[in-house]
């Protein structure tokens, strides 16, 4: 058993996450809820301080005023790649545990940005819609194969690199540009620049994260170093392309099509609706933020995201976390388990050391990891002083939270 006992500790799963996520802390005893849709901010207020673990998608945005209302809150799961949703600064300071899955839905993007490649060579978008409206235009011209054409990756991690591998076996040559030195897979060429990369690519595609580097990072400039003719694609977050420049650079016919997945601004449900101005735009493929949206891809994120967070709750393993120290002990034995978060001040660990050794313990294991702001501590000590460390711990002016395991 825990401390505190599994079936009181609430988990609230939003934005329709794979049930199998649910299934897994149902399975370990846990509280928990799944609902459909987002939440609001003023939504998230209402229900936050009697949740403890909570589970998101890309459509809940956790903010500090948010995080100011979730005093129990000890964890929260991004079921996807992404994490921008979340002050994570804001969720640290208040010991906080923040998990994602980064890699498990890397294939389905990479399928999907190839698939949309082909379709944007040979205009099967606007082929297909002409024909539900009963129209047959049979034609080549403005038509082409993929195969000896050169595909540009902006960011060469997990997914670009996929796509690059994926690209090659469509007999494309493909080259690419990333901030970090990242070594080639098959045939592709890293460049010196990502100017160099816009200037010799017939397609260009972008997987990047959000930050200030990459905001509108694919603007009207950039765009004009492109060849005339040339595709673009973004299955990676909204704020990369200024969306307003490639919807006159396709009027203007500079660009010759586009594949679009993710936006500035998307809808919180699907009972909203959607504006943007590449919409009726010619041979260009809008999609509702579905690059990661298979059922393959859902339900490995579902399991991985969900063990971490069980995990989290079951020992305080936080392999993994993107806010916090990465900091695990395998369980020991016939101990109790202190789990703390607290300011990163010089002595802490001292004074924490002196609690024990003033009330005649022993500790058996112990590890402290830091970041700039906190210190995350796992102790093994001895079962016969294990709550007295608890009380005298969280009196501690630097902690945060703190926790007990049996």
């Amino acid at each position: 058993m825990i401390s505190f006992p599994k079936n009181k500790i609430n988990v609230l799963l939003l934005e329709n996450i794979h049930t199998n996520a649910y299934e897994l802390f149902a399975k370990d005893g846990f509280n928990v809820e799944l609902r459909k849709d987002a939440m609001s901010e003023e939504e998230l207020i209402q229900v936050l301080p009697n949740i403890h673990i909570l589970g998101i998608r890309s459509k809940t945005n956790i903010t500090k005023k948010a995080l100011e209302h979730a005093p129990k809150l000890l964890s929260i799961g991004c079921f996807c790649i992404g994490t921008n949703q979340v002050d994570l600064s804001a969720a640290e300071n208040q010991g906080i545990v923040v998990f994602n899955a980064p890699y498990s839905n890397t294939r389905s993007v990479a399928e999907l940005v190839i698939a949309e490649i082909v379709i944007l060579a040979r205009k099967i978008g606007d082929q297909s819609s002409a024909m539900h409206k009963g129209k047959w235009n049979k034609i080549s011209k403005g038509c082409f194969e993929v195969r000896g054409k050169t595909l540009g990756i902006i960011g060469y991690g997990h997914i670009g690199s996929q796509v690059s591998v994926l690209a090659e076996s469509f007999g494309m040559d493909v080259i690419y540009y990333d901030i970090q030195t990242v070594l080639p897979l098959g045939n592709a060429k890293a460049c010196s620049s990502y100017e160099e990369v816009l200037k010799n690519c017939d397609f260009l595609t972008f997987h990047v994260p959000e930050t200030e580097d990459t905001k509108n990072m694919f603007r009207k400039e950039h765009i004009q170093l492109m060849k005339k003719g040339s595709y673009v694609l973004n299955l990676s977050r909204g704020t990369v392309i200024d969306v307003d420049a490639l919807a006159q650079a396709i009027q203007e016919g500079h660009i010759a099509g586009a594949g679009i997945d993710v936006f500035p601004k998307e809808p919180k449900s699907n009972d909203e609706p959607f504006v943007s101005p590449l919409q009726n735009l010619p041979n260009v493929i809008l999609s509702p933020h579905i690059g990661g949206s298979t059922e393959e891809a859902q339900k490995n994120i579902g399991i991985e995201v969900a063990n971490k967070l069980i995990k989290y709750v079951n020992n305080g393993s936080t392999t993994f976390a993107v806010n916090f120290p990465n900091v695990e002990l395998p369980m020991l034995k016939d101990n109790y388990r202190i789990l703390n978060v607290h300011k990163n001040q010089p002595g802490f660990l001292r004074d924490i050391n002196k609690i024990v050794s003033d009330l005649g313990g022993n500790i058996n294991a112990q590890y402290l990891g830091t970041t700039k702001d906190i210190g995350y501590l796992i102790m093994d000590i001895d079962k016969n002083i294990g709550d007295k460390v608890k009380d005298e711990i969280k009196k501690h002016p630097h902690s945060i939270k703190t926790r007990i395991l049996y």
